[in-house]
């Protein structure tokens, strides 16, 4: 005979922890299963946005896109309030990079509800639009995000050092093809000079406006070979963040119970962020 304590249901911390290793980690079978599953969903939501905007579609793959959008709204909405369930700290998770965009994924359709009006149509399509950043929630399933995360931030001051530095060549090289060149060839104005700085600089190239005197032709080959130059140090940079040793340690798959940051160490016992114990 059963005894009643074996009967009892879990408890809520138990659930909840339960849930959050499903959805937030993915080190056991269901949370490799509950990932694959919402990759594929991701995908097929992005599909049927590009398809929409297709001109000519008939009625019925009309209709066939908006009972697949509504499907795909509610396992995102349904998906989105598992994971507020799943975390202790809702409002952390909430106003996080990936709880934004897990909002931003299914906020412009129901917004499309409570807009009504001929004049509003536009507005709803472009909120509409917006469910592309569904593509965004993709970026967790990757293995070497955290890694790549962590580089950008540890290489955030040379970034901007190296961007500040890029600036000062735009304006000084922007103001003297304006006294160069002048108005009479194009650049007829310091922030004009300016722009042809930044498309010459970066090796694009437009050509709608192009130096025509010797001296301005002479100054944008330097401009041109300098841009190469300029191009592979911020490569660089994160590159050697990527490769330095503290990074080679790789990190785990598991995620804070409390605030749901990942990237922790493999043998890391507490949350980077919180402290909270994993």
């Amino acid at each position: 005979m059963t005894s009643p304590i074996s009967e009892a249901p879990p408890p809520a911390d138990s659930r909840r922890a339960r849930l959050h290793q499903i959805i937030f980690e993915a080190d056991t079978f269901a949370g490799r299963a509950f990932d694959v599953g919402l990759i594929a969903l991701i995908v097929v939501s992005i599909v049927a946005v590009s398809v929409e905007t297709l001109r000519d579609l008939s009625p019925r793959t009309q209709s066939v896109m908006v009972v697949l959008e509504w499907a795909l709204t509610a396992i995102f909405t349904l998906e989105y309030i598992l994971r507020l369930v799943a975390v202790r700290k809702p409002l952390r998770y909430a106003t996080s990079f990936f709880g934004v965009v897990d909002l931003l994924a299914i906020l412009p359709s129901w917004l499309g509800l409570f807009i009504p009006g001929a004049q509003a149509l536009l507005v709803v399509r472009v909120l509409r639009l917006l469910r592309i950043f569904r593509i965004l929630k993709l970026a967790r399933f990757l293995s070497e995000a955290e890694r790549l995360t962590h580089a950008l931030r540890a290489s955030m001051r040379k970034i901007a050092v190296f961007l500040l530095t890029v600036a000062t060549i735009v304006v000084i090289v922007g103001s003297i093809m304006f006294v160069v060149e002048g108005p009479e060839n194009g650049f007829t104005s310091l922030p004009v000079s300016m722009y042809w700085a930044v498309v010459t600089l970066t090796t694009v190239g437009y050509g709608d406006i192009a130096p025509r005197t010797p001296l301005g032709q002479t100054l944008a080959s330097l401009v041109m070979i300098l841009g190469y130059g300029i191009i592979a140090v911020p490569t660089g940079i994160v590159t050697s963040e990527l490769t330095a040793g503290r990074f080679q340690h790789g990190v785990s798959t598991q995620s804070c119970p409390s605030c749901s940051a990942g990237g922790h160490d493999l043998d890391a016992k507490y949350c980077r962020v919180c402290g909270t114990m994993l």
